[in-house]
């Protein structure tokens, strides 16, 4: 009786799997969730951004005295504007910034702010990791642009 139960449900599931309706459905690819991992193992989202900070730093230039510079004399007419980040955080982090013909990663330290030029009148994405937190933000940058991230 078992074997007549379990070779039913079998043949009732091959069944429902070969049926056709004549419509195809194209569902996209699910991918899983990454969740940091309470042991703090090395592929937690925060490990990652902790190797990329420190691989960037090394050969990251800083933009500081241009922005400097920008930001203290009258460059109204510059068709570039600055764009300062804070980082309150205890973390290490790496912030992208990425626009029409323009990509930028840029390390910020715990507890340091970073700068960088970009083009006026544009939509920028902004993304970064900071501890296990995501930031992630669209703005479109006309002037002098400021922001302060903190977990």
């Amino acid at each position: 009786m078992k074997k007549c139960v379990s070779f039913s449900a079998a043949v009732i599931l091959l069944l429902n799997s070969c049926s056709s309706t004549g419509t195809t459905k194209n569902y996209p690819a699910r991918r899983p969730i990454q969740r940091p991992s309470v042991t703090g193992s090395s592929t937690t989202s925060p490990a990652q951004a902790e190797r990329e900070y420190q691989a960037l730093v090394k050969t990251y230039k800083s933009e500081t005295a241009e922005v400097l510079t920008y930001l203290l004399n009258d460059s109204s007419n510059d068709p570039r504007t600055s764009v300062t980040v804070e980082n309150s955080s205890r973390c290490n982090m790496v912030l992208t910034i990425s626009g029409n013909n323009y990509f930028k990663k840029i390390p910020i330290a715990s507890n340091k702010m970073a700068a960088v030029m970009v083009p006026k009148n544009q939509n920028y994405n902004l993304s970064g990791m900071i501890c296990d937190a995501v930031y992630q933000k669209t703005k479109f940058i006309s002037g002098p642009y400021e922001v302060k991230l903190s977990n």
